[in-house]
C-alpha cells in the first residue's frame, strides 16, 4: 500500500472500530440482546484491530542495525 494512503485508511478503520464499540454497547443494553449479532460485531471489531495494527506497523520504517 502506498504510504500516502495509509494515514487516511487508518483513520477510516479507527472510526469504524469506534462505531462498532458504540453498536456493541447499544446491543448489550437491550433487554433481549441478539447474541449472534453481538458475536458478529465483536468479530468484525477484532478484524479491524488486526488491520489497524498491520497498517501502523507499515508506517514505522525498518531500522537496519
Amino acid at each position: 500500500m502506498d504510504p500516502d494512503e495509509i494515514g487516511p485508511r487508518l483513520e477510516l478503520l479507527r472510526q469504524e472500530h469506534r462505531d462498532l464499540d458504540a453498536a456493541i454497547e447499544a446491543l448489550r443494553e437491550r433487554a433481549v440482546a441478539d447474541q449472534l449479532q453481538l458475536q458478529r460485531l465483536k468479530k468484525r471489531k477484532l478484524q479491524l484491530k488486526d488491520e489497524i495494527a498491520v497498517l501502523e506497523d507499515a508506517m514505522i520504517p525498518d531500522i537496519i542495525a
